[in-house]
């Protein structure tokens, strides 16, 4: 049935035309569930006079000796009578020249099989992914499949938007678990991206090139240069997943497990903010972990305790970007400077309303670790707290 009015859609739809399947469960009893099929195209379309008889055997809208399709008209009547034998409907919609709409409903017993499960089996609303996709329209129908699998996902259309992407998720300490990279691209290729991707991201993000080419002709380079797996164009979901723990189950990782995390009780950390009721809030979080605080009013005085503190007093600065006298850029640019042995590594962190990505990218570029948009909830500012230590204390195991 689904292959008879599938394959009428292809026929009737010239490019650029599309055709959407969706399959929706409306209702379930007992051990029987009530399945709805709805098949859209953009295709020719019918006349309102000729939808009465198109399942009618033999019939055809245009059966003269031109007509391009070439068909028996066998397929519809055929497709009532399958929809018929499972006691279900079958109704159409179409219009000339915009497109048609077949509706399916049947009720089927439930399926006894069960879905294979693992350890490393991962749910969708935990992946983050990265599409990778010059030709838009192919980066939004991998976006619109993904979602509507329960993935987030975000696009690009270049290997460096790519990289820049990828470098704002991970100071925002939200990094990318999967990119999905088309080979064939302008300017900085599948290859060149996924091996500046491997080299910067390697420990957080697994990359899948996506291809309609042959990939055994680049594969030797594609695993040389980072790539972990292929999929070949048109993206499905399920694929997506299952490529994505076979990856995990087969290298070892489990790129959703917990970063190390410093011990945060008895850490004395340095607060640059201006605003006191702002100081007092986030002191008072940062001492629900045991943490002590001292407190400077703007980005000169934060500067100045700094320098004049011992190296390893203080684990790390939380940084208000705008601040009178010197702001938090300026503040940390003039840290990193310093000559003392802990300015170069003490983590800086930007706590700020400013939450668009170049705010979050000027951030790095002065030096900051990470970028966390007020308010910030205190176990997102914790666990970023904890794992820059961590790594501070711990550069040869990162």
């Amino acid at each position: 049935m689904l292959i008879n009015i599938l394959s009428n859609a292809v026929k009737f739809t010239d490019a650029p035309g599309s055709i959407q399947l969706t399959v929706e469960r409306t209702a379930v009893f007992e051990n029987q569930s009530t399945l709805r099929f709805i098949i859209r195209d953009t295709g020719i379309g019918m006349d309102q006079e000729f939808i009465p008889r198109i399942f009618d055997a033999f019939s055809q809208e245009d059966s003269s000796n031109e007509n391009r399709y070439g068909s028996t008209g066998l397929g519809m009547a055929i497709t009532k009578r399958i929809v018929e034998m499972m006691n279900g409907t079958i109704s159409v919609k179409s219009e000339k020249g915009v497109g048609t709409e077949f509706t399916v409903v049947v009720t089927l017993k439930n399926s006894e099989r069960q879905d294979e499960t693992h350890e490393n089996s991962i749910e969708p609303g935990k992946i983050h992914v990265l599409v990778v996709d010059d030709e838009e329209y192919a980066a939004e129908h991998a976006r619109t499949v993904l979602n509507d699998a329960g993935i987030r996902a975000d696009i690009c259309l270049s290997g460096k938007e790519a990289l820049h992407m990828l470098e704002i998720q991970h100071t925002k300490q939200e990094p990318y678990n999967l990119v999905l990279m088309d080979w064939k691209m302008p300017e900085m290729d599948g290859l060149e991206t996924a091996e500046r991707i491997r080299k910067n991201y390697g420990k957080e993000t697994v990359g899948i090139m996506l291809t309609a080419y042959n990939w055994y002709d680049v594969l030797d380079k594609a695993l040389e240069a980072g790539i972990d797996s292929f999929l070949t164009k048109p993206l499905f979901a399920s694929k997506v997943i299952s490529e994505f723990e076979r990856i995990a189950r087969h290298n070892n990782l489990d790129l959703f497990r917990e970063k190390k995390r410093a011990d945060l009780n008895g850490r004395r950390i340095l607060l640059a903010e201006d605003i006191e009721m702002n100081a007092e809030i986030m002191m008072d979080v940062l001492e629900m972990e045991g943490m002590e605080t001292d407190h400077a009013k703007n980005g000169r005085i934060v500067v100045d305790m700094f320098e004049n503190s011992r190296p390893g007093m203080y684990s790390a600065i939380l940084m208000d970007i705008r601040m009178p006298e010197m702001d938090g850029l300026e503040a940390t640019q003039a840290i990193r400077a310093l000559d003392r042995p802990d300015a170069k590594t003490i983590p800086i962190i930007a706590l700020t309303a400013n939450a668009f990505d170049e705010d979050v990218q000027r951030s790095l570029q002065y030096g900051m670790n990470a970028h966390l948009t007020k308010p910030v909830e205190p176990e997102h500012l914790f666990k970023t707290l904890g794992e820059l230590i961590w790594e501070t204390e711990n550069p040869d195991n990162r």
